[in-house]
């Protein structure tokens, strides 16, 4: 196994697009972050140079949801990370499959729709495309985009943006086999699963890397 690169990587961007027909439906804005946030677009060219603090943020967040639920069963083999769709009707289909396909190809972490959600999925127009973020509150979440999921596969969109979630950062010169390489491989890529460094990278970081994390943010 190759040892896991920086997990953590920032407000990040996986612009994509849906059919215009996604536009039909009233989009529920993302909470409003208490301070500017970094963002990291799904093609390079508009990335920031915060992504690493950014990606940072949104997973210490998600961690630090899943911990205090966490303890009330420490027992349990694999983490549950609890997602809200509620706010992105247009993408439930995305989002169910993102979570099948993460599901499937990992083992120290699940993700379950519910209630008490640790993040949540939102759905609207931002010109800087789809991201992963959090509101300023210690609460993370996912925007979608229309306009960028009408040029890009979505699903790859969403499992790219859920990548986030689980620590894994932007790599946009990677191949099209590789999730977290974005756009970088262009609108015809349309491969929505990690591979197996990127498996291996999430494993690694919710069996290992979760304790550790645990430890710091108690300190």
């Amino acid at each position: 196994m190759r040892h896991p690169r920086t997990v953590m990587s920032a407000v990040l961007g996986l612009g994509l697009g849906i059919a215009a027909a996604l536009g039909t439906t009233p989009a529920i804005a993302a909470p409003a972050p208490a301070a500017p946030t970094a963002h990291v677009a799904y093609t390079a060219h508009s990335g920031s140079h915060e992504s690493a603090a950014a990606n940072k943020a949104f997973f210490e967040a998600v961690v630090k949801s899943v911990a205090e639920k966490r303890a009330a069963n420490p027992g349990a083999q694999s983490v549950t990370i609890v997602y809200s769709a509620a706010n992105a009707p247009s993408f439930r289909t995305q989002i169910a499959n993102s979570a099948q396909i993460w599901n499937s190809s990992v083992s120290n972490v699940r993700l379950q729709e519910g209630s008490n959600a640790d993040f949540a999925y939102y759905e609207g127009n931002d010109p800087m495309g789809s991201y992963a973020s959090t509101d300023g509150h210690g609460n993370g979440y996912v925007f979608l985009d229309y306009a960028q999921n009408q040029q890009y596969d979505s699903t790859r969109v969403t499992t790219h943006e859920t990548g986030h979630v689980l620590g894994l950062p932007d790599h946009y010169t990677g191949p099209c086999s590789e999730l977290m390489s974005g756009g970088g491989p262009g609108p015809s890529c349309t491969n929505p699963y990690p591979d197996s460094n990127e498996r291996n990278q999430v494993n690694y970081l919710w069996q290992y890397g979760f304790a550790a994390a645990l430890t710091a943010g108690g300190s």
